[in-house]
Parts: C-alpha cells; structure tokens; sequence
C-alpha cells in the first residue's frame, strides 16, 4: 500500500475554547485500531502541509483503513482529537491512485470498532407449563476474530445478547484474547401465551417474529475500570424464514450502526491512496506463466520475449510499473543479469543520443536497472549514505546560496562553506564505499560499460558515463533528495533541510555527467570518480579499506521480556528503548542513558515472528542468539516486519545462522510449540530468511506472478493488438503504421511468443474463475 497525506484545511471550530489556531497537529495512520504511522508534528497551523509518503506490505487481514488528526496541547496528558477519515476495505478501490478531499469525521469511542463475531442462530418449536406451542429462539455466541488491542495489549472480551423485550445475557469473560473462543448457547422463548410472566418470554403474534432482532454486543472487562465497548452487530430474525439454522461469521459495527447528526465542519484531509490486493492461486497454477517469464533471457531478439512484451504492453497504461514484478521473478531465479544485458543492449542499438548522454531517458532497460538497483542496493545506501544524512538533519545547518532566497541575517560565505563541507562529505563517502556495492550492481555495472565501449568504440570515455549515469544519477542523487523514500529516514525533511538535501543532490548529479566534469577540468574529482567507477565494475573482490564506522539503523520503543539472566527476578515485560547499528543490538532504559545488554550483530543467529500464543501478545518477534532468545514486542504490525527486516538484513551474512526454528517460547518446562522437553532441541519450524546474491530478499514468487498475470490481464487487448501488428509485418514484410506502437524486430518470434502467452493467460483465467477469485486490474480488489 502507497500512502500520501497531503495537507489539512480548516482545522477544529474556528472560534471557541476547541479553537486550534495555537496548537500543533499531527496525523496517524490507522489498520483498524493499530496505528501503523504518524507523521512528523506540524507548528501551529489550522492548514497544515503535512506532504509525508507511506509504502508498506500489510501484514495481516484487515477491515478499516483510518486517518486521525490530533493537536498537541502543552496543558493536557494525552493529544487531543480533531478529527478522523475511515475507508472501508471494500471502498478503497474508488479511491485509489487519486487525490481525494476527505471530510474529518468526529472521534467516537463507540465508534472506533475492529473484528467480527461468528454466531449461530435457530428456531426450535417447544410446548411451555401451560401446554400451549411457542417457538424458542437459539443463539450460540461462538467465537471472535480481530477484537482491538487494549492499552497496547490482548483484552479481556465479553459478549452481551439481547432480543428485544427480554433481559440481555451475557457470556463469560475470556482472558488476554483477540481471538476469544465462547462457544456459549442463550434461549429465548417467543410464545402466544399472556399468562406467564418470566422476562424471558413475552408475547408476540406469529406473523411477528420475522421483525425481532437479535443484538450482541462485544465488551472488554475492565475489572475495576469501565468496561470498554468493542462493537456490535443487530441480526433480524427473518433470516431464518428459508434456513431453520444460521451461521455466520459478522462485522462488528459501531454503536447504533454509526447512525449520528452531521457533525460540525471540523476541517479536511487531502488523500492519496494506492491499494492493491492480489489474489494468490496454488504454486502449480503458475508455473507455464513463470516458466514462460523466466524463458525471457535467453529469447532472441530480446524484445520478443514475454517479458518484454509486458513492458511494451503496458507502456501506455501504467508506464513501466509492470516490471517491478518481473525484475523481482528473475531476480529470485538468478535471472536478471542476462535479461538487463539484452535490453540494455537493444536500447544502445536504437539509440540516437551522443554517447555522453546514454541511458539518461525512461525506458524499459533504464527502469528495469532502476528496479534492480532499489532492490539489492538498500542496505549499499544505508551504510554509505545514513551516516552523512543523520549529520544534516541533526546539525541543521543553513545552506542557501541563492541570493533571492537568503533570510535576513544569512551570510551567504557561511551558507557556502557549510554546503561545501556537506558536498565533500558526501563526495567521500560514495567514493569510498566500493567495497560494500552488492555484487549484483556490480556485474550489472560491468556489462554497461563493455557495451557501451562496444556501441561507441571511438569514445574512451563512454564507458564511465554509461555507469555514472545510473550510480550517480538515477541512485544516489535521488536518494540525497529523498531520503525517506529509501528508508533512510522516517520522514519527510523540513523545508530549509529539503532544500540543502536538494542542493547536495544536483551536485551529485553533476557528477554523474562525465562531460561536465571534463569540460571544467576537474581533474582531481575525474580521477578519484574513475577510479570509484573502476572499482563498482570490475569482478575483482573488493576489501574494506579499514575498520567499519559505527552507526544507527533503527531505533525506537519497544516491550522486552526479561530474558531471566538473573536467577531472582519475575520475567515480565518492561518498555525499553532497541538500537540497531550495523555492529551490534542494544536496548536500553531509555532513549540516550546506558545500555542495559549489548549483542553483536556477528553473534544473531536468526531473526522471526513469534506465535501471540506464547505470552498472549500480538506484535512479537524474537532475536535468536547462541543464549537465550531475546523477545521483543513492536508497537504494531508493520513495525514488526520493520524491525524483523533491519536486523535480517544487518545479520544475513553472519556465519552458523540456523536453518530452523521455534515460533513459540520455550515455557514451564517444554516447548510450546512442539513440545520438546529439552530447551536446546534444533527447531521444528523452517527459518523463513533466504539468502541470494549477498542480500537478504523475501521474494513470493507465486505473488509475484499473480502481479504479472494482473497486467497482462487488464492489457490483454494491447496485447492483441501487438498480436495484428506482427502478422501485419509478417503478410506485408515491412513496418505498418499500427506497428509503431511496438518493438517488434522478429514478427514471426514475437507472435509465436503472444499466442503461447494467450493460452497460458486463458489457463490461469480458467483457474481463478474456479476459485471464484476474479482478478480485477492492479490497485483494485
């Protein structure tokens, strides 16, 4: 999922004791109850420009996207309130890949739901004291899914059922549950009878029953506290007017159905959402369709390949979006190499640019090396570029150079030489940071610049600009500008630092230009960039030229459970502060004071998920080391996967990491999960990390596919339509007007290639309407 919060307008009542003018904002990101986000906190404004960009995998099933804005108050404990924006799973289609002004709603507590409830319902006929017929009304409250974190924790669920005009009855509470399990039976007795009194029969006519209504109503326990309403759902009784007994699993819905008086204008949100939902088959159902993707290296010519054809394809409708899924299939197959070397090699044949200027346009070979270098190249950025960034965010120092935007009492030498100082900084670190470049990179970068002296034999230069168009430009330069978008920060910059990152940024681009570099003779930065070039390259192994600097990856707040170091201590959770450098793991009391334990990165054997059963708690990941496992509770869901990726990435090459593990604790004895009484027992589950290429990648192939198979889908008349020009080209031997649309070098090839590509589509049709799972086009449901 993609995410822009954009700006606020109008915020809160404009006059009053809620007036807002004097208070900062902020918004939060929301699955359900669980934030997943905030954004940074905005100075006092009723329109804030909030200009923040969210990616990330959902993680788990979900019901509700939300957006809440809040003002912070010096004078009160807890944010206040402004207001909120709540889609719906099933409405985020209408939404997506648009920008949308949403109305803030109001914040209710019994409003704010999450989870469903699975019940039964039946009608019994019975003959009551007095000998008369009544039919009897059953209701067995069976289960909960998906119920809200209470307080950061499992709550304490209770279940209430009402029929109208009879008392309500009420289940027995369950303990530290998202997921409660009741499986209680309630009755209730509808007879013709007006002479017994019991508060559990009443009277009411036959023909009436059809317009009672069952009610239940999710709690949470609050001992001596309030209890907490979690939802409900009303059930008409009518639905059993075909099936003598129901069952069903239901939303669970706001008080009164979230029926409320138009609210005050409390302001608007601007939105941007790109949701996409994939519908994922067997593994056996993509294999003609990913063998067919995989084929693509090795076709010739190039652009008849099926992976190709998809670029082409989809060019008009999505750009070229369709190839992320395919560069992530070859890459997973050790694949990717040969197919970039041809389409790179295609581009260099139809190119009419001079030779400095080669590979700097969008096209199917520049986006798919893009793709590539976003993927394998993340950590190259963390370790070469994080350092640098932390300093100028941290140290916020003025660097305008332009005289029209300089603010009064600027000193423009200043503002140079802290820009300069900047620069060099910059300049060394990616000079320098050969050693850690993937080797992937590498190779790619070498093939570049074989072809490239190949296309342009008279040019000795033009192997270098053919790599520095893609280092300097397309990788570092971009993330420079944007640091939030690699990871490499958690927000967007402020406007003064966004403007000294832009700064920074057009002088590394500058560098990416070989003749701009020659034209002013700056023979110091050529030879040091060449020898750099040179080194990204070349096959040679490369060392790191000396000790590796320290510095921070992540860090945050988190629950600990007490690894029971100690022979005297309870071993409970208590919050502590986790750090993440590229050299060891550390948590601490709070952020800033001493570590309280200290891991090396070299000694973390695995990092995985760990089962909500263990100690009854969502969110849970473990850190597996030669000691005992350190368990950790994240904040919510995606900060779980966070967390789990970063120390996986930091730990993918260490030696002896295992091959299995435990996903639950090992607790009173034995494990839980497989019941193992012995603590050193090899696990009994697969470790879920794979290590390819020297980096640490998640790939689902069978996802991936299931993208590719989407784009095709929803273009399948472009593809017929590549299908005409190639016979064309064929019956009339030559390039048709219809052909220009297309890269067709080989008709015959590339028309055997679409229609072998026309029954594998028909064949994975034909098994996604079987599952009645219909693939509609990406971003939609």
């Amino acid at each position: 999922m993609l995410l822009s919060a954009g700006e606020a307008k109008n915020l809160g009542p404009s006059s009053g004791p809620n007036r807002l003018r004097d208070l900062c904002t902020f918004c939060t990101i929301s699955l359900d109850q669980e934030e997943v986000y905030r954004t940074k906190v905005y100075e006092k404004s009723v329109s804030p420009f909030y200009s923040e960009d969210f990616y990330f995998e959902i993680p788990r099933p979900f019901q509700c996207l939300s957006f809440y804005v809040y003002a912070k108050s010096m004078f009160q404990i807890r944010d206040l309130p402004v207001g909120k924006v709540a889609i719906r799973k099933e409405d985020l289609y209408k939404y997506c890949g648009k920008e949308n002004w949403f109305q803030l709603q109001p914040v209710d507590p019994h409003s704010e739901v999450q989870g469903k409830v699975h019940l039964e319902m039946k009608l019994n006929e019975l003959i009551t004291e007095n000998g008369s017929i009544c039919q009897q009304l059953v209701v067995q409250i069976i289960a909960c899914q998906g119920l809200p974190l209470i307080s950061g924790q499992n709550c304490d669920p209770y279940a209430t059922v009402t029929l109208v005009g009879s008392d309500q009855k009420k289940t027995k509470v369950k303990k530290k549950t998202s997921d409660p399990q009741f499986e209680e039976t309630f009755h209730f007795e509808v007879t013709r009878s007006s002479s017994y009194k019991g508060r559990s029969h009443f009277h009411v006519e036959e023909e009436d029953i059809e317009k009672l209504e069952i009610k239940v109503e999710l709690w949470n326990n609050g001992n001596l506290a309030q209890d907490v309403f979690l939802g409900e759902t009303r059930i008409s009784v009518k639905i059993l007017r075909n099936d003598h007994i129901h069952r069903a699993w239901y939303l669970l819905q706001p008080k009164g159905n979230g029926t409320k008086s138009k609210p005050d204008d409390m302001g608007s949100l601007r939105l941007k959402v790109t949701y996409t939902e994939d519908n994922v088959l067997s593994s056996a159902c993509y294999t003609a369709l990913r063998n067919l993707m995989l084929k693509s290296p090795d076709v010739k010519p190039i652009s008849a390949s099926a992976a190709h054809v998809l670029g082409d394809i989809c060019r008009e409708s999505v750009g070229y979006e369709a190839l992320l899924p395919v560069v992530r299939l070859l890459l997973h197959h050790n694949r990717l190499l040969p197919f970039l070397t041809s389409v790179a090699a295609l581009e260099l044949e139809n190119t009419q640019f001079k030779a400095n200027t080669i590979f700097r346009g969008n096209s199917l070979a520049t986006r798919c090396i893009d793709d590539m270098m976003k993927i394998v190249g993340r950590s190259y950025l963390t370790v070469t570029l994080k350092p640098v960034l932390n300093e100028i965010f941290e140290s916020n120092k003025t660097c305008e150079i332009d005289p029209v935007k300089l603010k009064e009492g600027d000193n423009v030498e200043v503002n140079k030489e802290n820009l300069q100082g900047y620069v060099q900084k910059v300049f060394t670190f990616i000079t320098q940071s050969s050693s850690s470049c993937p080797p992937l990179m590498c190779d790619v970068f070498r093939s570049l610049r074989q072809l490239a002296s190949k296309h342009f034999p008279a040019d000795p230069h033009v192997q270098y600009s053919a790599v520095s168009s893609f280092v300097f430009l397309r990788f570092f330069a971009v993330a420079v500008l944007s640091p939030h978008t690699f990871q490499l920060r958690s927000h967007h910059p402020d406007p003064e630092i966004s403007r000294t990152l832009t700064l920074i940024s057009k002088t590394i681009q500058s560098l990416g230009s070989w003749g701009s570099l020659s034209k002013n003779k700056l023979v110091r930065q050529l030879l040091v960039i060449r020898c750099f070039l040179d080194e990204i390259s070349s096959n040679v192994s490369k060392e790191s030229s000396g000790v590796e600097d320290s510095f921070v990856l992540k860090e945050g707040e988190v629950h600990k459970r007490a690894q029971g170091r100690k022979r005297i201590g309870k071993k409970n959770f208590k919050k502590r502060w986790l750090r993440v450098t590229n050299q060891e793991l550390s948590y601490h009391k709070q952020k800033g004071k001493e570590a309280l334990c200290v891991i090396p990165v070299k000694n973390i054997l695995s990092v995985e998920k760990l089962e909500e059963s263990a100690f009854n708690r969502k969110n849970m990941f473990q850190v597996i080391q030669s000691e005992k496992p350190l368990y950790v509770q994240a904040g919510n869901c995606v900060e779980t996967n966070s967390w789990i990726e970063v120390l996986s990435q930091v730990s993918r090459c260490n030696p002896g990491r295992l091959s299995t593990f435990h996903p639950s604790a090992y607790v009173g004895g034995s494990w839980l999960c497989c019941k193992e009484p012995n603590e050193s027992t090899p696990g009994c589950k697969p470790c879920t990390a794979t290590v390819l290429a020297n980096i640490q990648l998640d790939i689902d192939c069978d996802r991936e596919t299931e993208r590719i198979f989407s784009f095709f889908s929803s273009n399948r008349s472009r593809l017929q339509k590549m299908e005409d020009a190639c016979a064309g080209m064929s019956v009339y031997l030559g390039q048709q007007e219809e052909c220009s649309a297309f890269t067709i070098q080989d008709p015959k090839e590339t028309f055997r290639t679409i229609k072998e590509l026309g029954e594998v589509l028909d064949d994975l049709q034909a098994h996604h309407d079987s599952k009645g799972a219909l693939t509609d086009e990406p971003g939609t449901m």
